[in-house]
């Protein structure tokens, strides 16, 4: 027999198909690629993808390119919000209608009208009432210094996971400011001149997040995009675990790892656009506990294995051992899934 018609073995990634001549180049694929049930993947072809961003790249590939017809099925059957695909159009009908989000309301308006989102419109799943609470915050920053690019905190807002305003207050800057960015902030210097000094802003947003605990133990989950901008201008520390930042978490990011802006990530899966002129921190707070919700509240699926395990901690001999579906079953994420704040505590 003609060695040259001896096809030879190659082994394929059962998560994004790649394939493989050698299996330890497998084995290494995974290692690297943190494929797990926590990954956004395809609707159609269940294809793994880095981020939901790769996810709607992938979808707009054309099918004779992808040898699918992903592109043509989501289509017909997909919701561009949440990217989910469903069998039948009048399902996708009403679930389209539950997907897509109006702009909040002024809080005064709001509380009048009593605009509470279920669980249902974030996804439909129970959440548990042993599960951390979270609470968003937004900070807007005037310029300070000579050149105005020293940035203080001027005001801060805070709401609940129902949108309802917690705290908000104008803060009294701790330098003369020089740049009230009024087209983005709407601030002038008439807002600030009552402002509350930053040290009780801090005590105040300190107490809401540790319910009045004085032990330095954060309590609710702080939820905002960017958070290590605002909790710099506030002087503010939190445990990085309690910490949900839109900014940083991985399906909400671009395909090559880098943040995504809060009007992006709203107006692609939130539905509505924000920030169109200047820049509301109530309207960003519910923005960010939306998608915050949105993301927790996905169904993925488990296989009981504690998270933080994973192939790195296998042998290699252990690992070109396993077949590529166990080799996907023992490989965890490398980042901390929002899902699982529906389930136990970080």
């Amino acid at each position: 027999m003609d060695s040259r018609k001896i096809l030879k073995k190659r082994h394929r990634c059962v998560a994004c198909y790649k394939m493989y001549n050698r299996r330890e180049h497998l084995v290494e694929h995974m290692k690297s690629s943190y494929h797990s049930v926590h990954q956004p993947r395809c609707g159609v072809c269940l294809k793994h993808c880095k981020s939901l961003e790769s996810v709607r790249e992938h979808l707009n590939v054309p099918d004779h390119l992808f040898k699918g017809n992903c592109k043509t099925i989501f289509s017909e059957r997909g919701c561009s919000l949440c990217l989910q695909v469903f069998e039948e159009a009048t399902t996708l009908a009403d679930h389209k209608t539950k997907c897509h989000f109006s702009p909040p309301l002024p809080p005064g308006i709001a509380s009048q009208v009593n605009q509470v989102y279920p669980s249902s419109r974030l996804g439909g799943v129970n959440t548990s009432a042993t599960r951390l609470k979270a609470v968003a915050i937004d900070c807007e920053m005037v310029g300070c210094g000579a050149d105005g690019t020293i940035d203080q905190c001027a005001s801060v807002c805070l709401v609940d996971e129902d949108e309802n305003v917690i705290f908000s207050t104008h803060v009294l800057p701790q330098l003369p400011v020089t740049d009230y960015r009024h087209e983005v902030t709407g601030l002038t210097q008439e807002d600030l001149k009552d402002g509350m000094p930053l040290v009780d802003v801090r005590e105040r947003v300190f107490s809401i997040l540790c319910h009045g605990r004085n032990d330095g133990v954060g309590r609710l989950l702080l939820v905002g995009h960017d958070l290590r901008h605002d909790m710099s201008c506030l002087k503010l520390q939190y445990p990085s675990d309690l910490l949900r930042d839109t900014a940083k978490y991985v399906p909400l990011m671009k395909t090559n790892l880098v943040s995504q802006s809060l009007r992006y990530l709203t107006k692609s899966y939130l539905g509505y656009k924000i920030q169109c002129g200047k820049h509301e921190p109530y309207e960003d707070c519910v923005s960010a506990i939306r998608l915050y919700k949105r993301m927790r509240d996905q169904e993925h699926g488990f296989f009981g294995k504690a998270e933080g395990s994973g192939l790195n901690s296998c042998k290699q001999g252990d690992l070109e051992k396993m077949k590529p579906e166990e080799l996907y079953h023992n490989s965890t994420s490398d980042y901390r899934c929002w899902c699982l704040d529906r389930r136990n505590s970080p």
